[in-house]
């Protein structure tokens, strides 16, 4: 028999479904993959992170990121083309771009060839090309918290759910995202063997990273403003040998959600288990007063202690668990 809180969860879960199916189709005609470019140039992995491959790497892409920008304009996109615009800077470093389908991205704010610590930014939804400036904003603010031979990488590598979308409340989006981040992961670590890396990992991008974590060549895994764990209930079912790190700030509406999962048939709804909770076992970190956009705004605890585990550091202050 199903207990009582359990059939309110469900019930909770499938009126969001409902008004999720409810707006998506309102909000279709204006979604970021309306926008066309072209196929992007087929590039070997990333396997030599010298300063000439990486320059080599970083102008094909740009020229891929002109050549969107040119479809966007004959689009009649003027905010995409003008996104487009300015990360065709020179002074901007792309591993990976593709500006079909809202766009995928990996770019590297700082200096790769020499870093010695990389962070690993998996982004949560609504974000694409045209939300592209939170982003790297965060990724900005992260390589200046950590300066020295660092390195950020913003990897929007998946195609993120929308907030308000059916999307949004199952794995589906993760389960396609994980072997993504795992090859990406895995050139890295090719290309920058001594590096020391971390996943740091936002919102729905945190059950793209639990799914991904096994085996994963990485020293910390940073879970925050997460909505669950997926499919994993402990810390020891994500079979990974980094560090697994939880925050959550005091202003984040993600506390809300539901950490449940529910197979209904059709689909699993829920994201599973709060990585904060004690029965998870991660190690939590203290993150402020963070509302659910702003864990790396400039001189933010939550930066502040992000920084800190990212450089092989221990957080200054531990947060609690749930």
């Amino acid at each position: 028999m199903v207990s009582r809180p359990r059939r309110s969860l469900r019930r909770a879960l499938l009126a969001a479904l409902v008004t999720a199916s409810v707006a998506v189709p309102v909000s279709a005609a204006a979604r970021p993959a309306a926008v066309p470019a072209p196929a992007p140039a087929v590039l070997a992995p990333l396997r030599d992170a010298s300063p000439a491959a990486l320059k080599e790497r970083y102008a094909a892409h740009r020229a891929g990121i002109r050549a969107a920008e040119r479809a966007a304009t004959a689009h009649g996109d003027r905010a995409r083309a003008a996104t487009l615009r300015a990360m065709a800077d020179p002074a901007r470093r792309f591993l990976a771009f593709d500006g079909r389908d809202g766009g995928r991205t990996a770019e590297v704010v700082g200096d790769l060839a020499r870093a010695e610590r990389i962070a690993v930014l998996v982004p949560g939804s609504d974000t694409s090309l045209d939300t592209y400036g939170r982003l790297r904003a965060g990724a900005v603010a992260l390589q200046r918290e950590l300066s020295g031979r660092t390195a950020v990488i913003a990897w929007l590598g998946y195609g993120t759910p929308g907030t308000f979308s059916t999307a949004a409340l199952t794995p589906a989006r993760a389960d396609s995202a994980a072997p993504r981040l795992r090859a990406f992961v895995g050139e890295l670590r090719a290309a920058r063997p001594a590096a020391r890396t971390s996943l740091v990992c936002h919102s729905y991008g945190a059950v793209v990273c639990a799914r991904a974590a096994p085996g994963l060549p990485v020293a910390d895994i940073v879970l925050y403003g997460s909505p669950g764990a997926g499919a994993a209930d402990h810390v020891g079912a994500l079979r990974t040998g980094a560090t697994v790190w939880a925050g959550r700030g005091t202003r984040d509406w993600i506390a809300d959600v539901p950490h449940v999962r529910l197979p209904l048939g059709f689909a699993t709804v829920g994201l599973g288990t709060d990585p904060l909770a004690k029965r998870f076992g991660a190690r939590p970190f203290d993150a402020g007063s963070a509302g659910h956009g702003d864990y790396l705004a400039p001189r933010s605890t939550s930066l502040r202690n992000i920084a800190r585990i990212v450089r092989g550091a221990t957080p200054a202050q531990e947060g609690r668990h749930a």
